[in-house]
């Protein structure tokens, strides 16, 4: 019985560290492909959207060296 609750335990923590994990690396990604600054080598596209969650323009940077896309918050 101890084993069985100690497997049932031990994925359970698995599960937690799997789950915090991917969000801050998720967050971490997220962020570094939109804000106020332009990185060096991205050029501006006529493609604008609207961030669903912050209600905010967003306009396109593409990077042809890389195939990288930027987004820029609007004000």
């Amino acid at each position: 019985m101890k084993w069985f609750l100690g497997l049932y335990g031990l994925q359970i923590i698995i599960v937690i560290i799997l789950i915090f994990g991917s969000w801050f690396i998720w967050d971490r990604r997220f962020k570094t492909k939109h804000g106020q600054k332009v990185p060096d080598g991205f050029v501006r596209t006529k493609e604008v959207s609207i961030d669903p969650t912050t209600q905010k323009r967003l306009v396109v940077y593409f990077n042809p060296d890389t195939g990288e896309r930027f987004y820029k918050e609007e004000d």
